[in-house]
């Protein structure tokens, strides 16, 4: 892969990471929550997703997606029950006061565990038809069909997760500086609410998405 063409898709890598998605909105929802350094096994998760996405589109499988309806609309009526689902159970999850220091709750107070956050993550990415279509449309513009299609591949897809990792961890950050103002109960109930929200919203929206023509 040449320089430039790695440069370019560098740095729509980040224009593609920094757009809000659910991706970002879990990454808040769980910096909010649980503290960055538990949302690391989140993102984890969003990564393995995003890394499916970016591999079932680069060999071609995505097309194959776009090109099927009913496997189409399989994945996208999945996607969309899973975040407004995540959404639901946000609405609904129980609050109580966090400590004055401001500090996340501790595993024993309801933090889920280390592996539910993981998975949480991952199927957030990997049923998001969005993201197909995405790459579906985005990584044919970078890749050389004169040179190895795995080697392309596996740059592109360092590349992607090197800076998705980077920027859900700052969505995350950015969040968590918030606990301090979010210590009540109502606070919390409130936060639960407009993220939850946010998520059946964008669950909501998948049922838009169409097929590329």
């Amino acid at each position: 892969m040449a320089l430039q063409v790695w440069l370019a898709y560098f740095l729509a890598a980040w224009a593609i990471a920094l757009s809000p998605g659910s991706g970002a909105v879990l990454s808040m929802t769980h910096g909010l929550a649980y503290g960055v350094r538990k949302t690391s096994a989140t993102i984890a998760g969003l990564q393995l997703g995003l890394a499916v996405i970016l591999l079932v589109a680069g060999v071609g499988v995505g097309a194959l997606l776009l090109a099927s309806a009913t496997a189409f609309t399989v994945v996208k009526f999945a996607g969309a029950a899973y975040l407004i689902w995540l959404g639901w159970k946000q609405w609904r999850s129980p609050v109580s006061a966090r400590p004055a220091s401001g500090e996340a709750l501790p595993a024993q107070a309801g933090v889920p565990r280390a592996r539910e956050r993981f998975l949480t993550g991952f199927f957030t990415n990997v049923t998001n038809p969005k993201g197909i279509v995405f790459m579906v449309a985005v990584l044919p513009q970078f890749i050389d069909p004169q040179r190895a299609l795995w080697l392309q591949l596996l740059v592109l897809l360092v590349t992607t997760i090197g800076v998705d990792w980077v920027v859900m961890h700052g969505y995350a950050f950015l969040a968590s500086r918030a606990q301090r103002w979010l210590a009540t109960a109502r606070a919390r109930r409130t936060q639960n609410r407009v993220f939850g929200g946010v998520l059946m919203a964008m669950g909501a929206s998948l049922l838009l998405v169409k097929r590329a023509a």
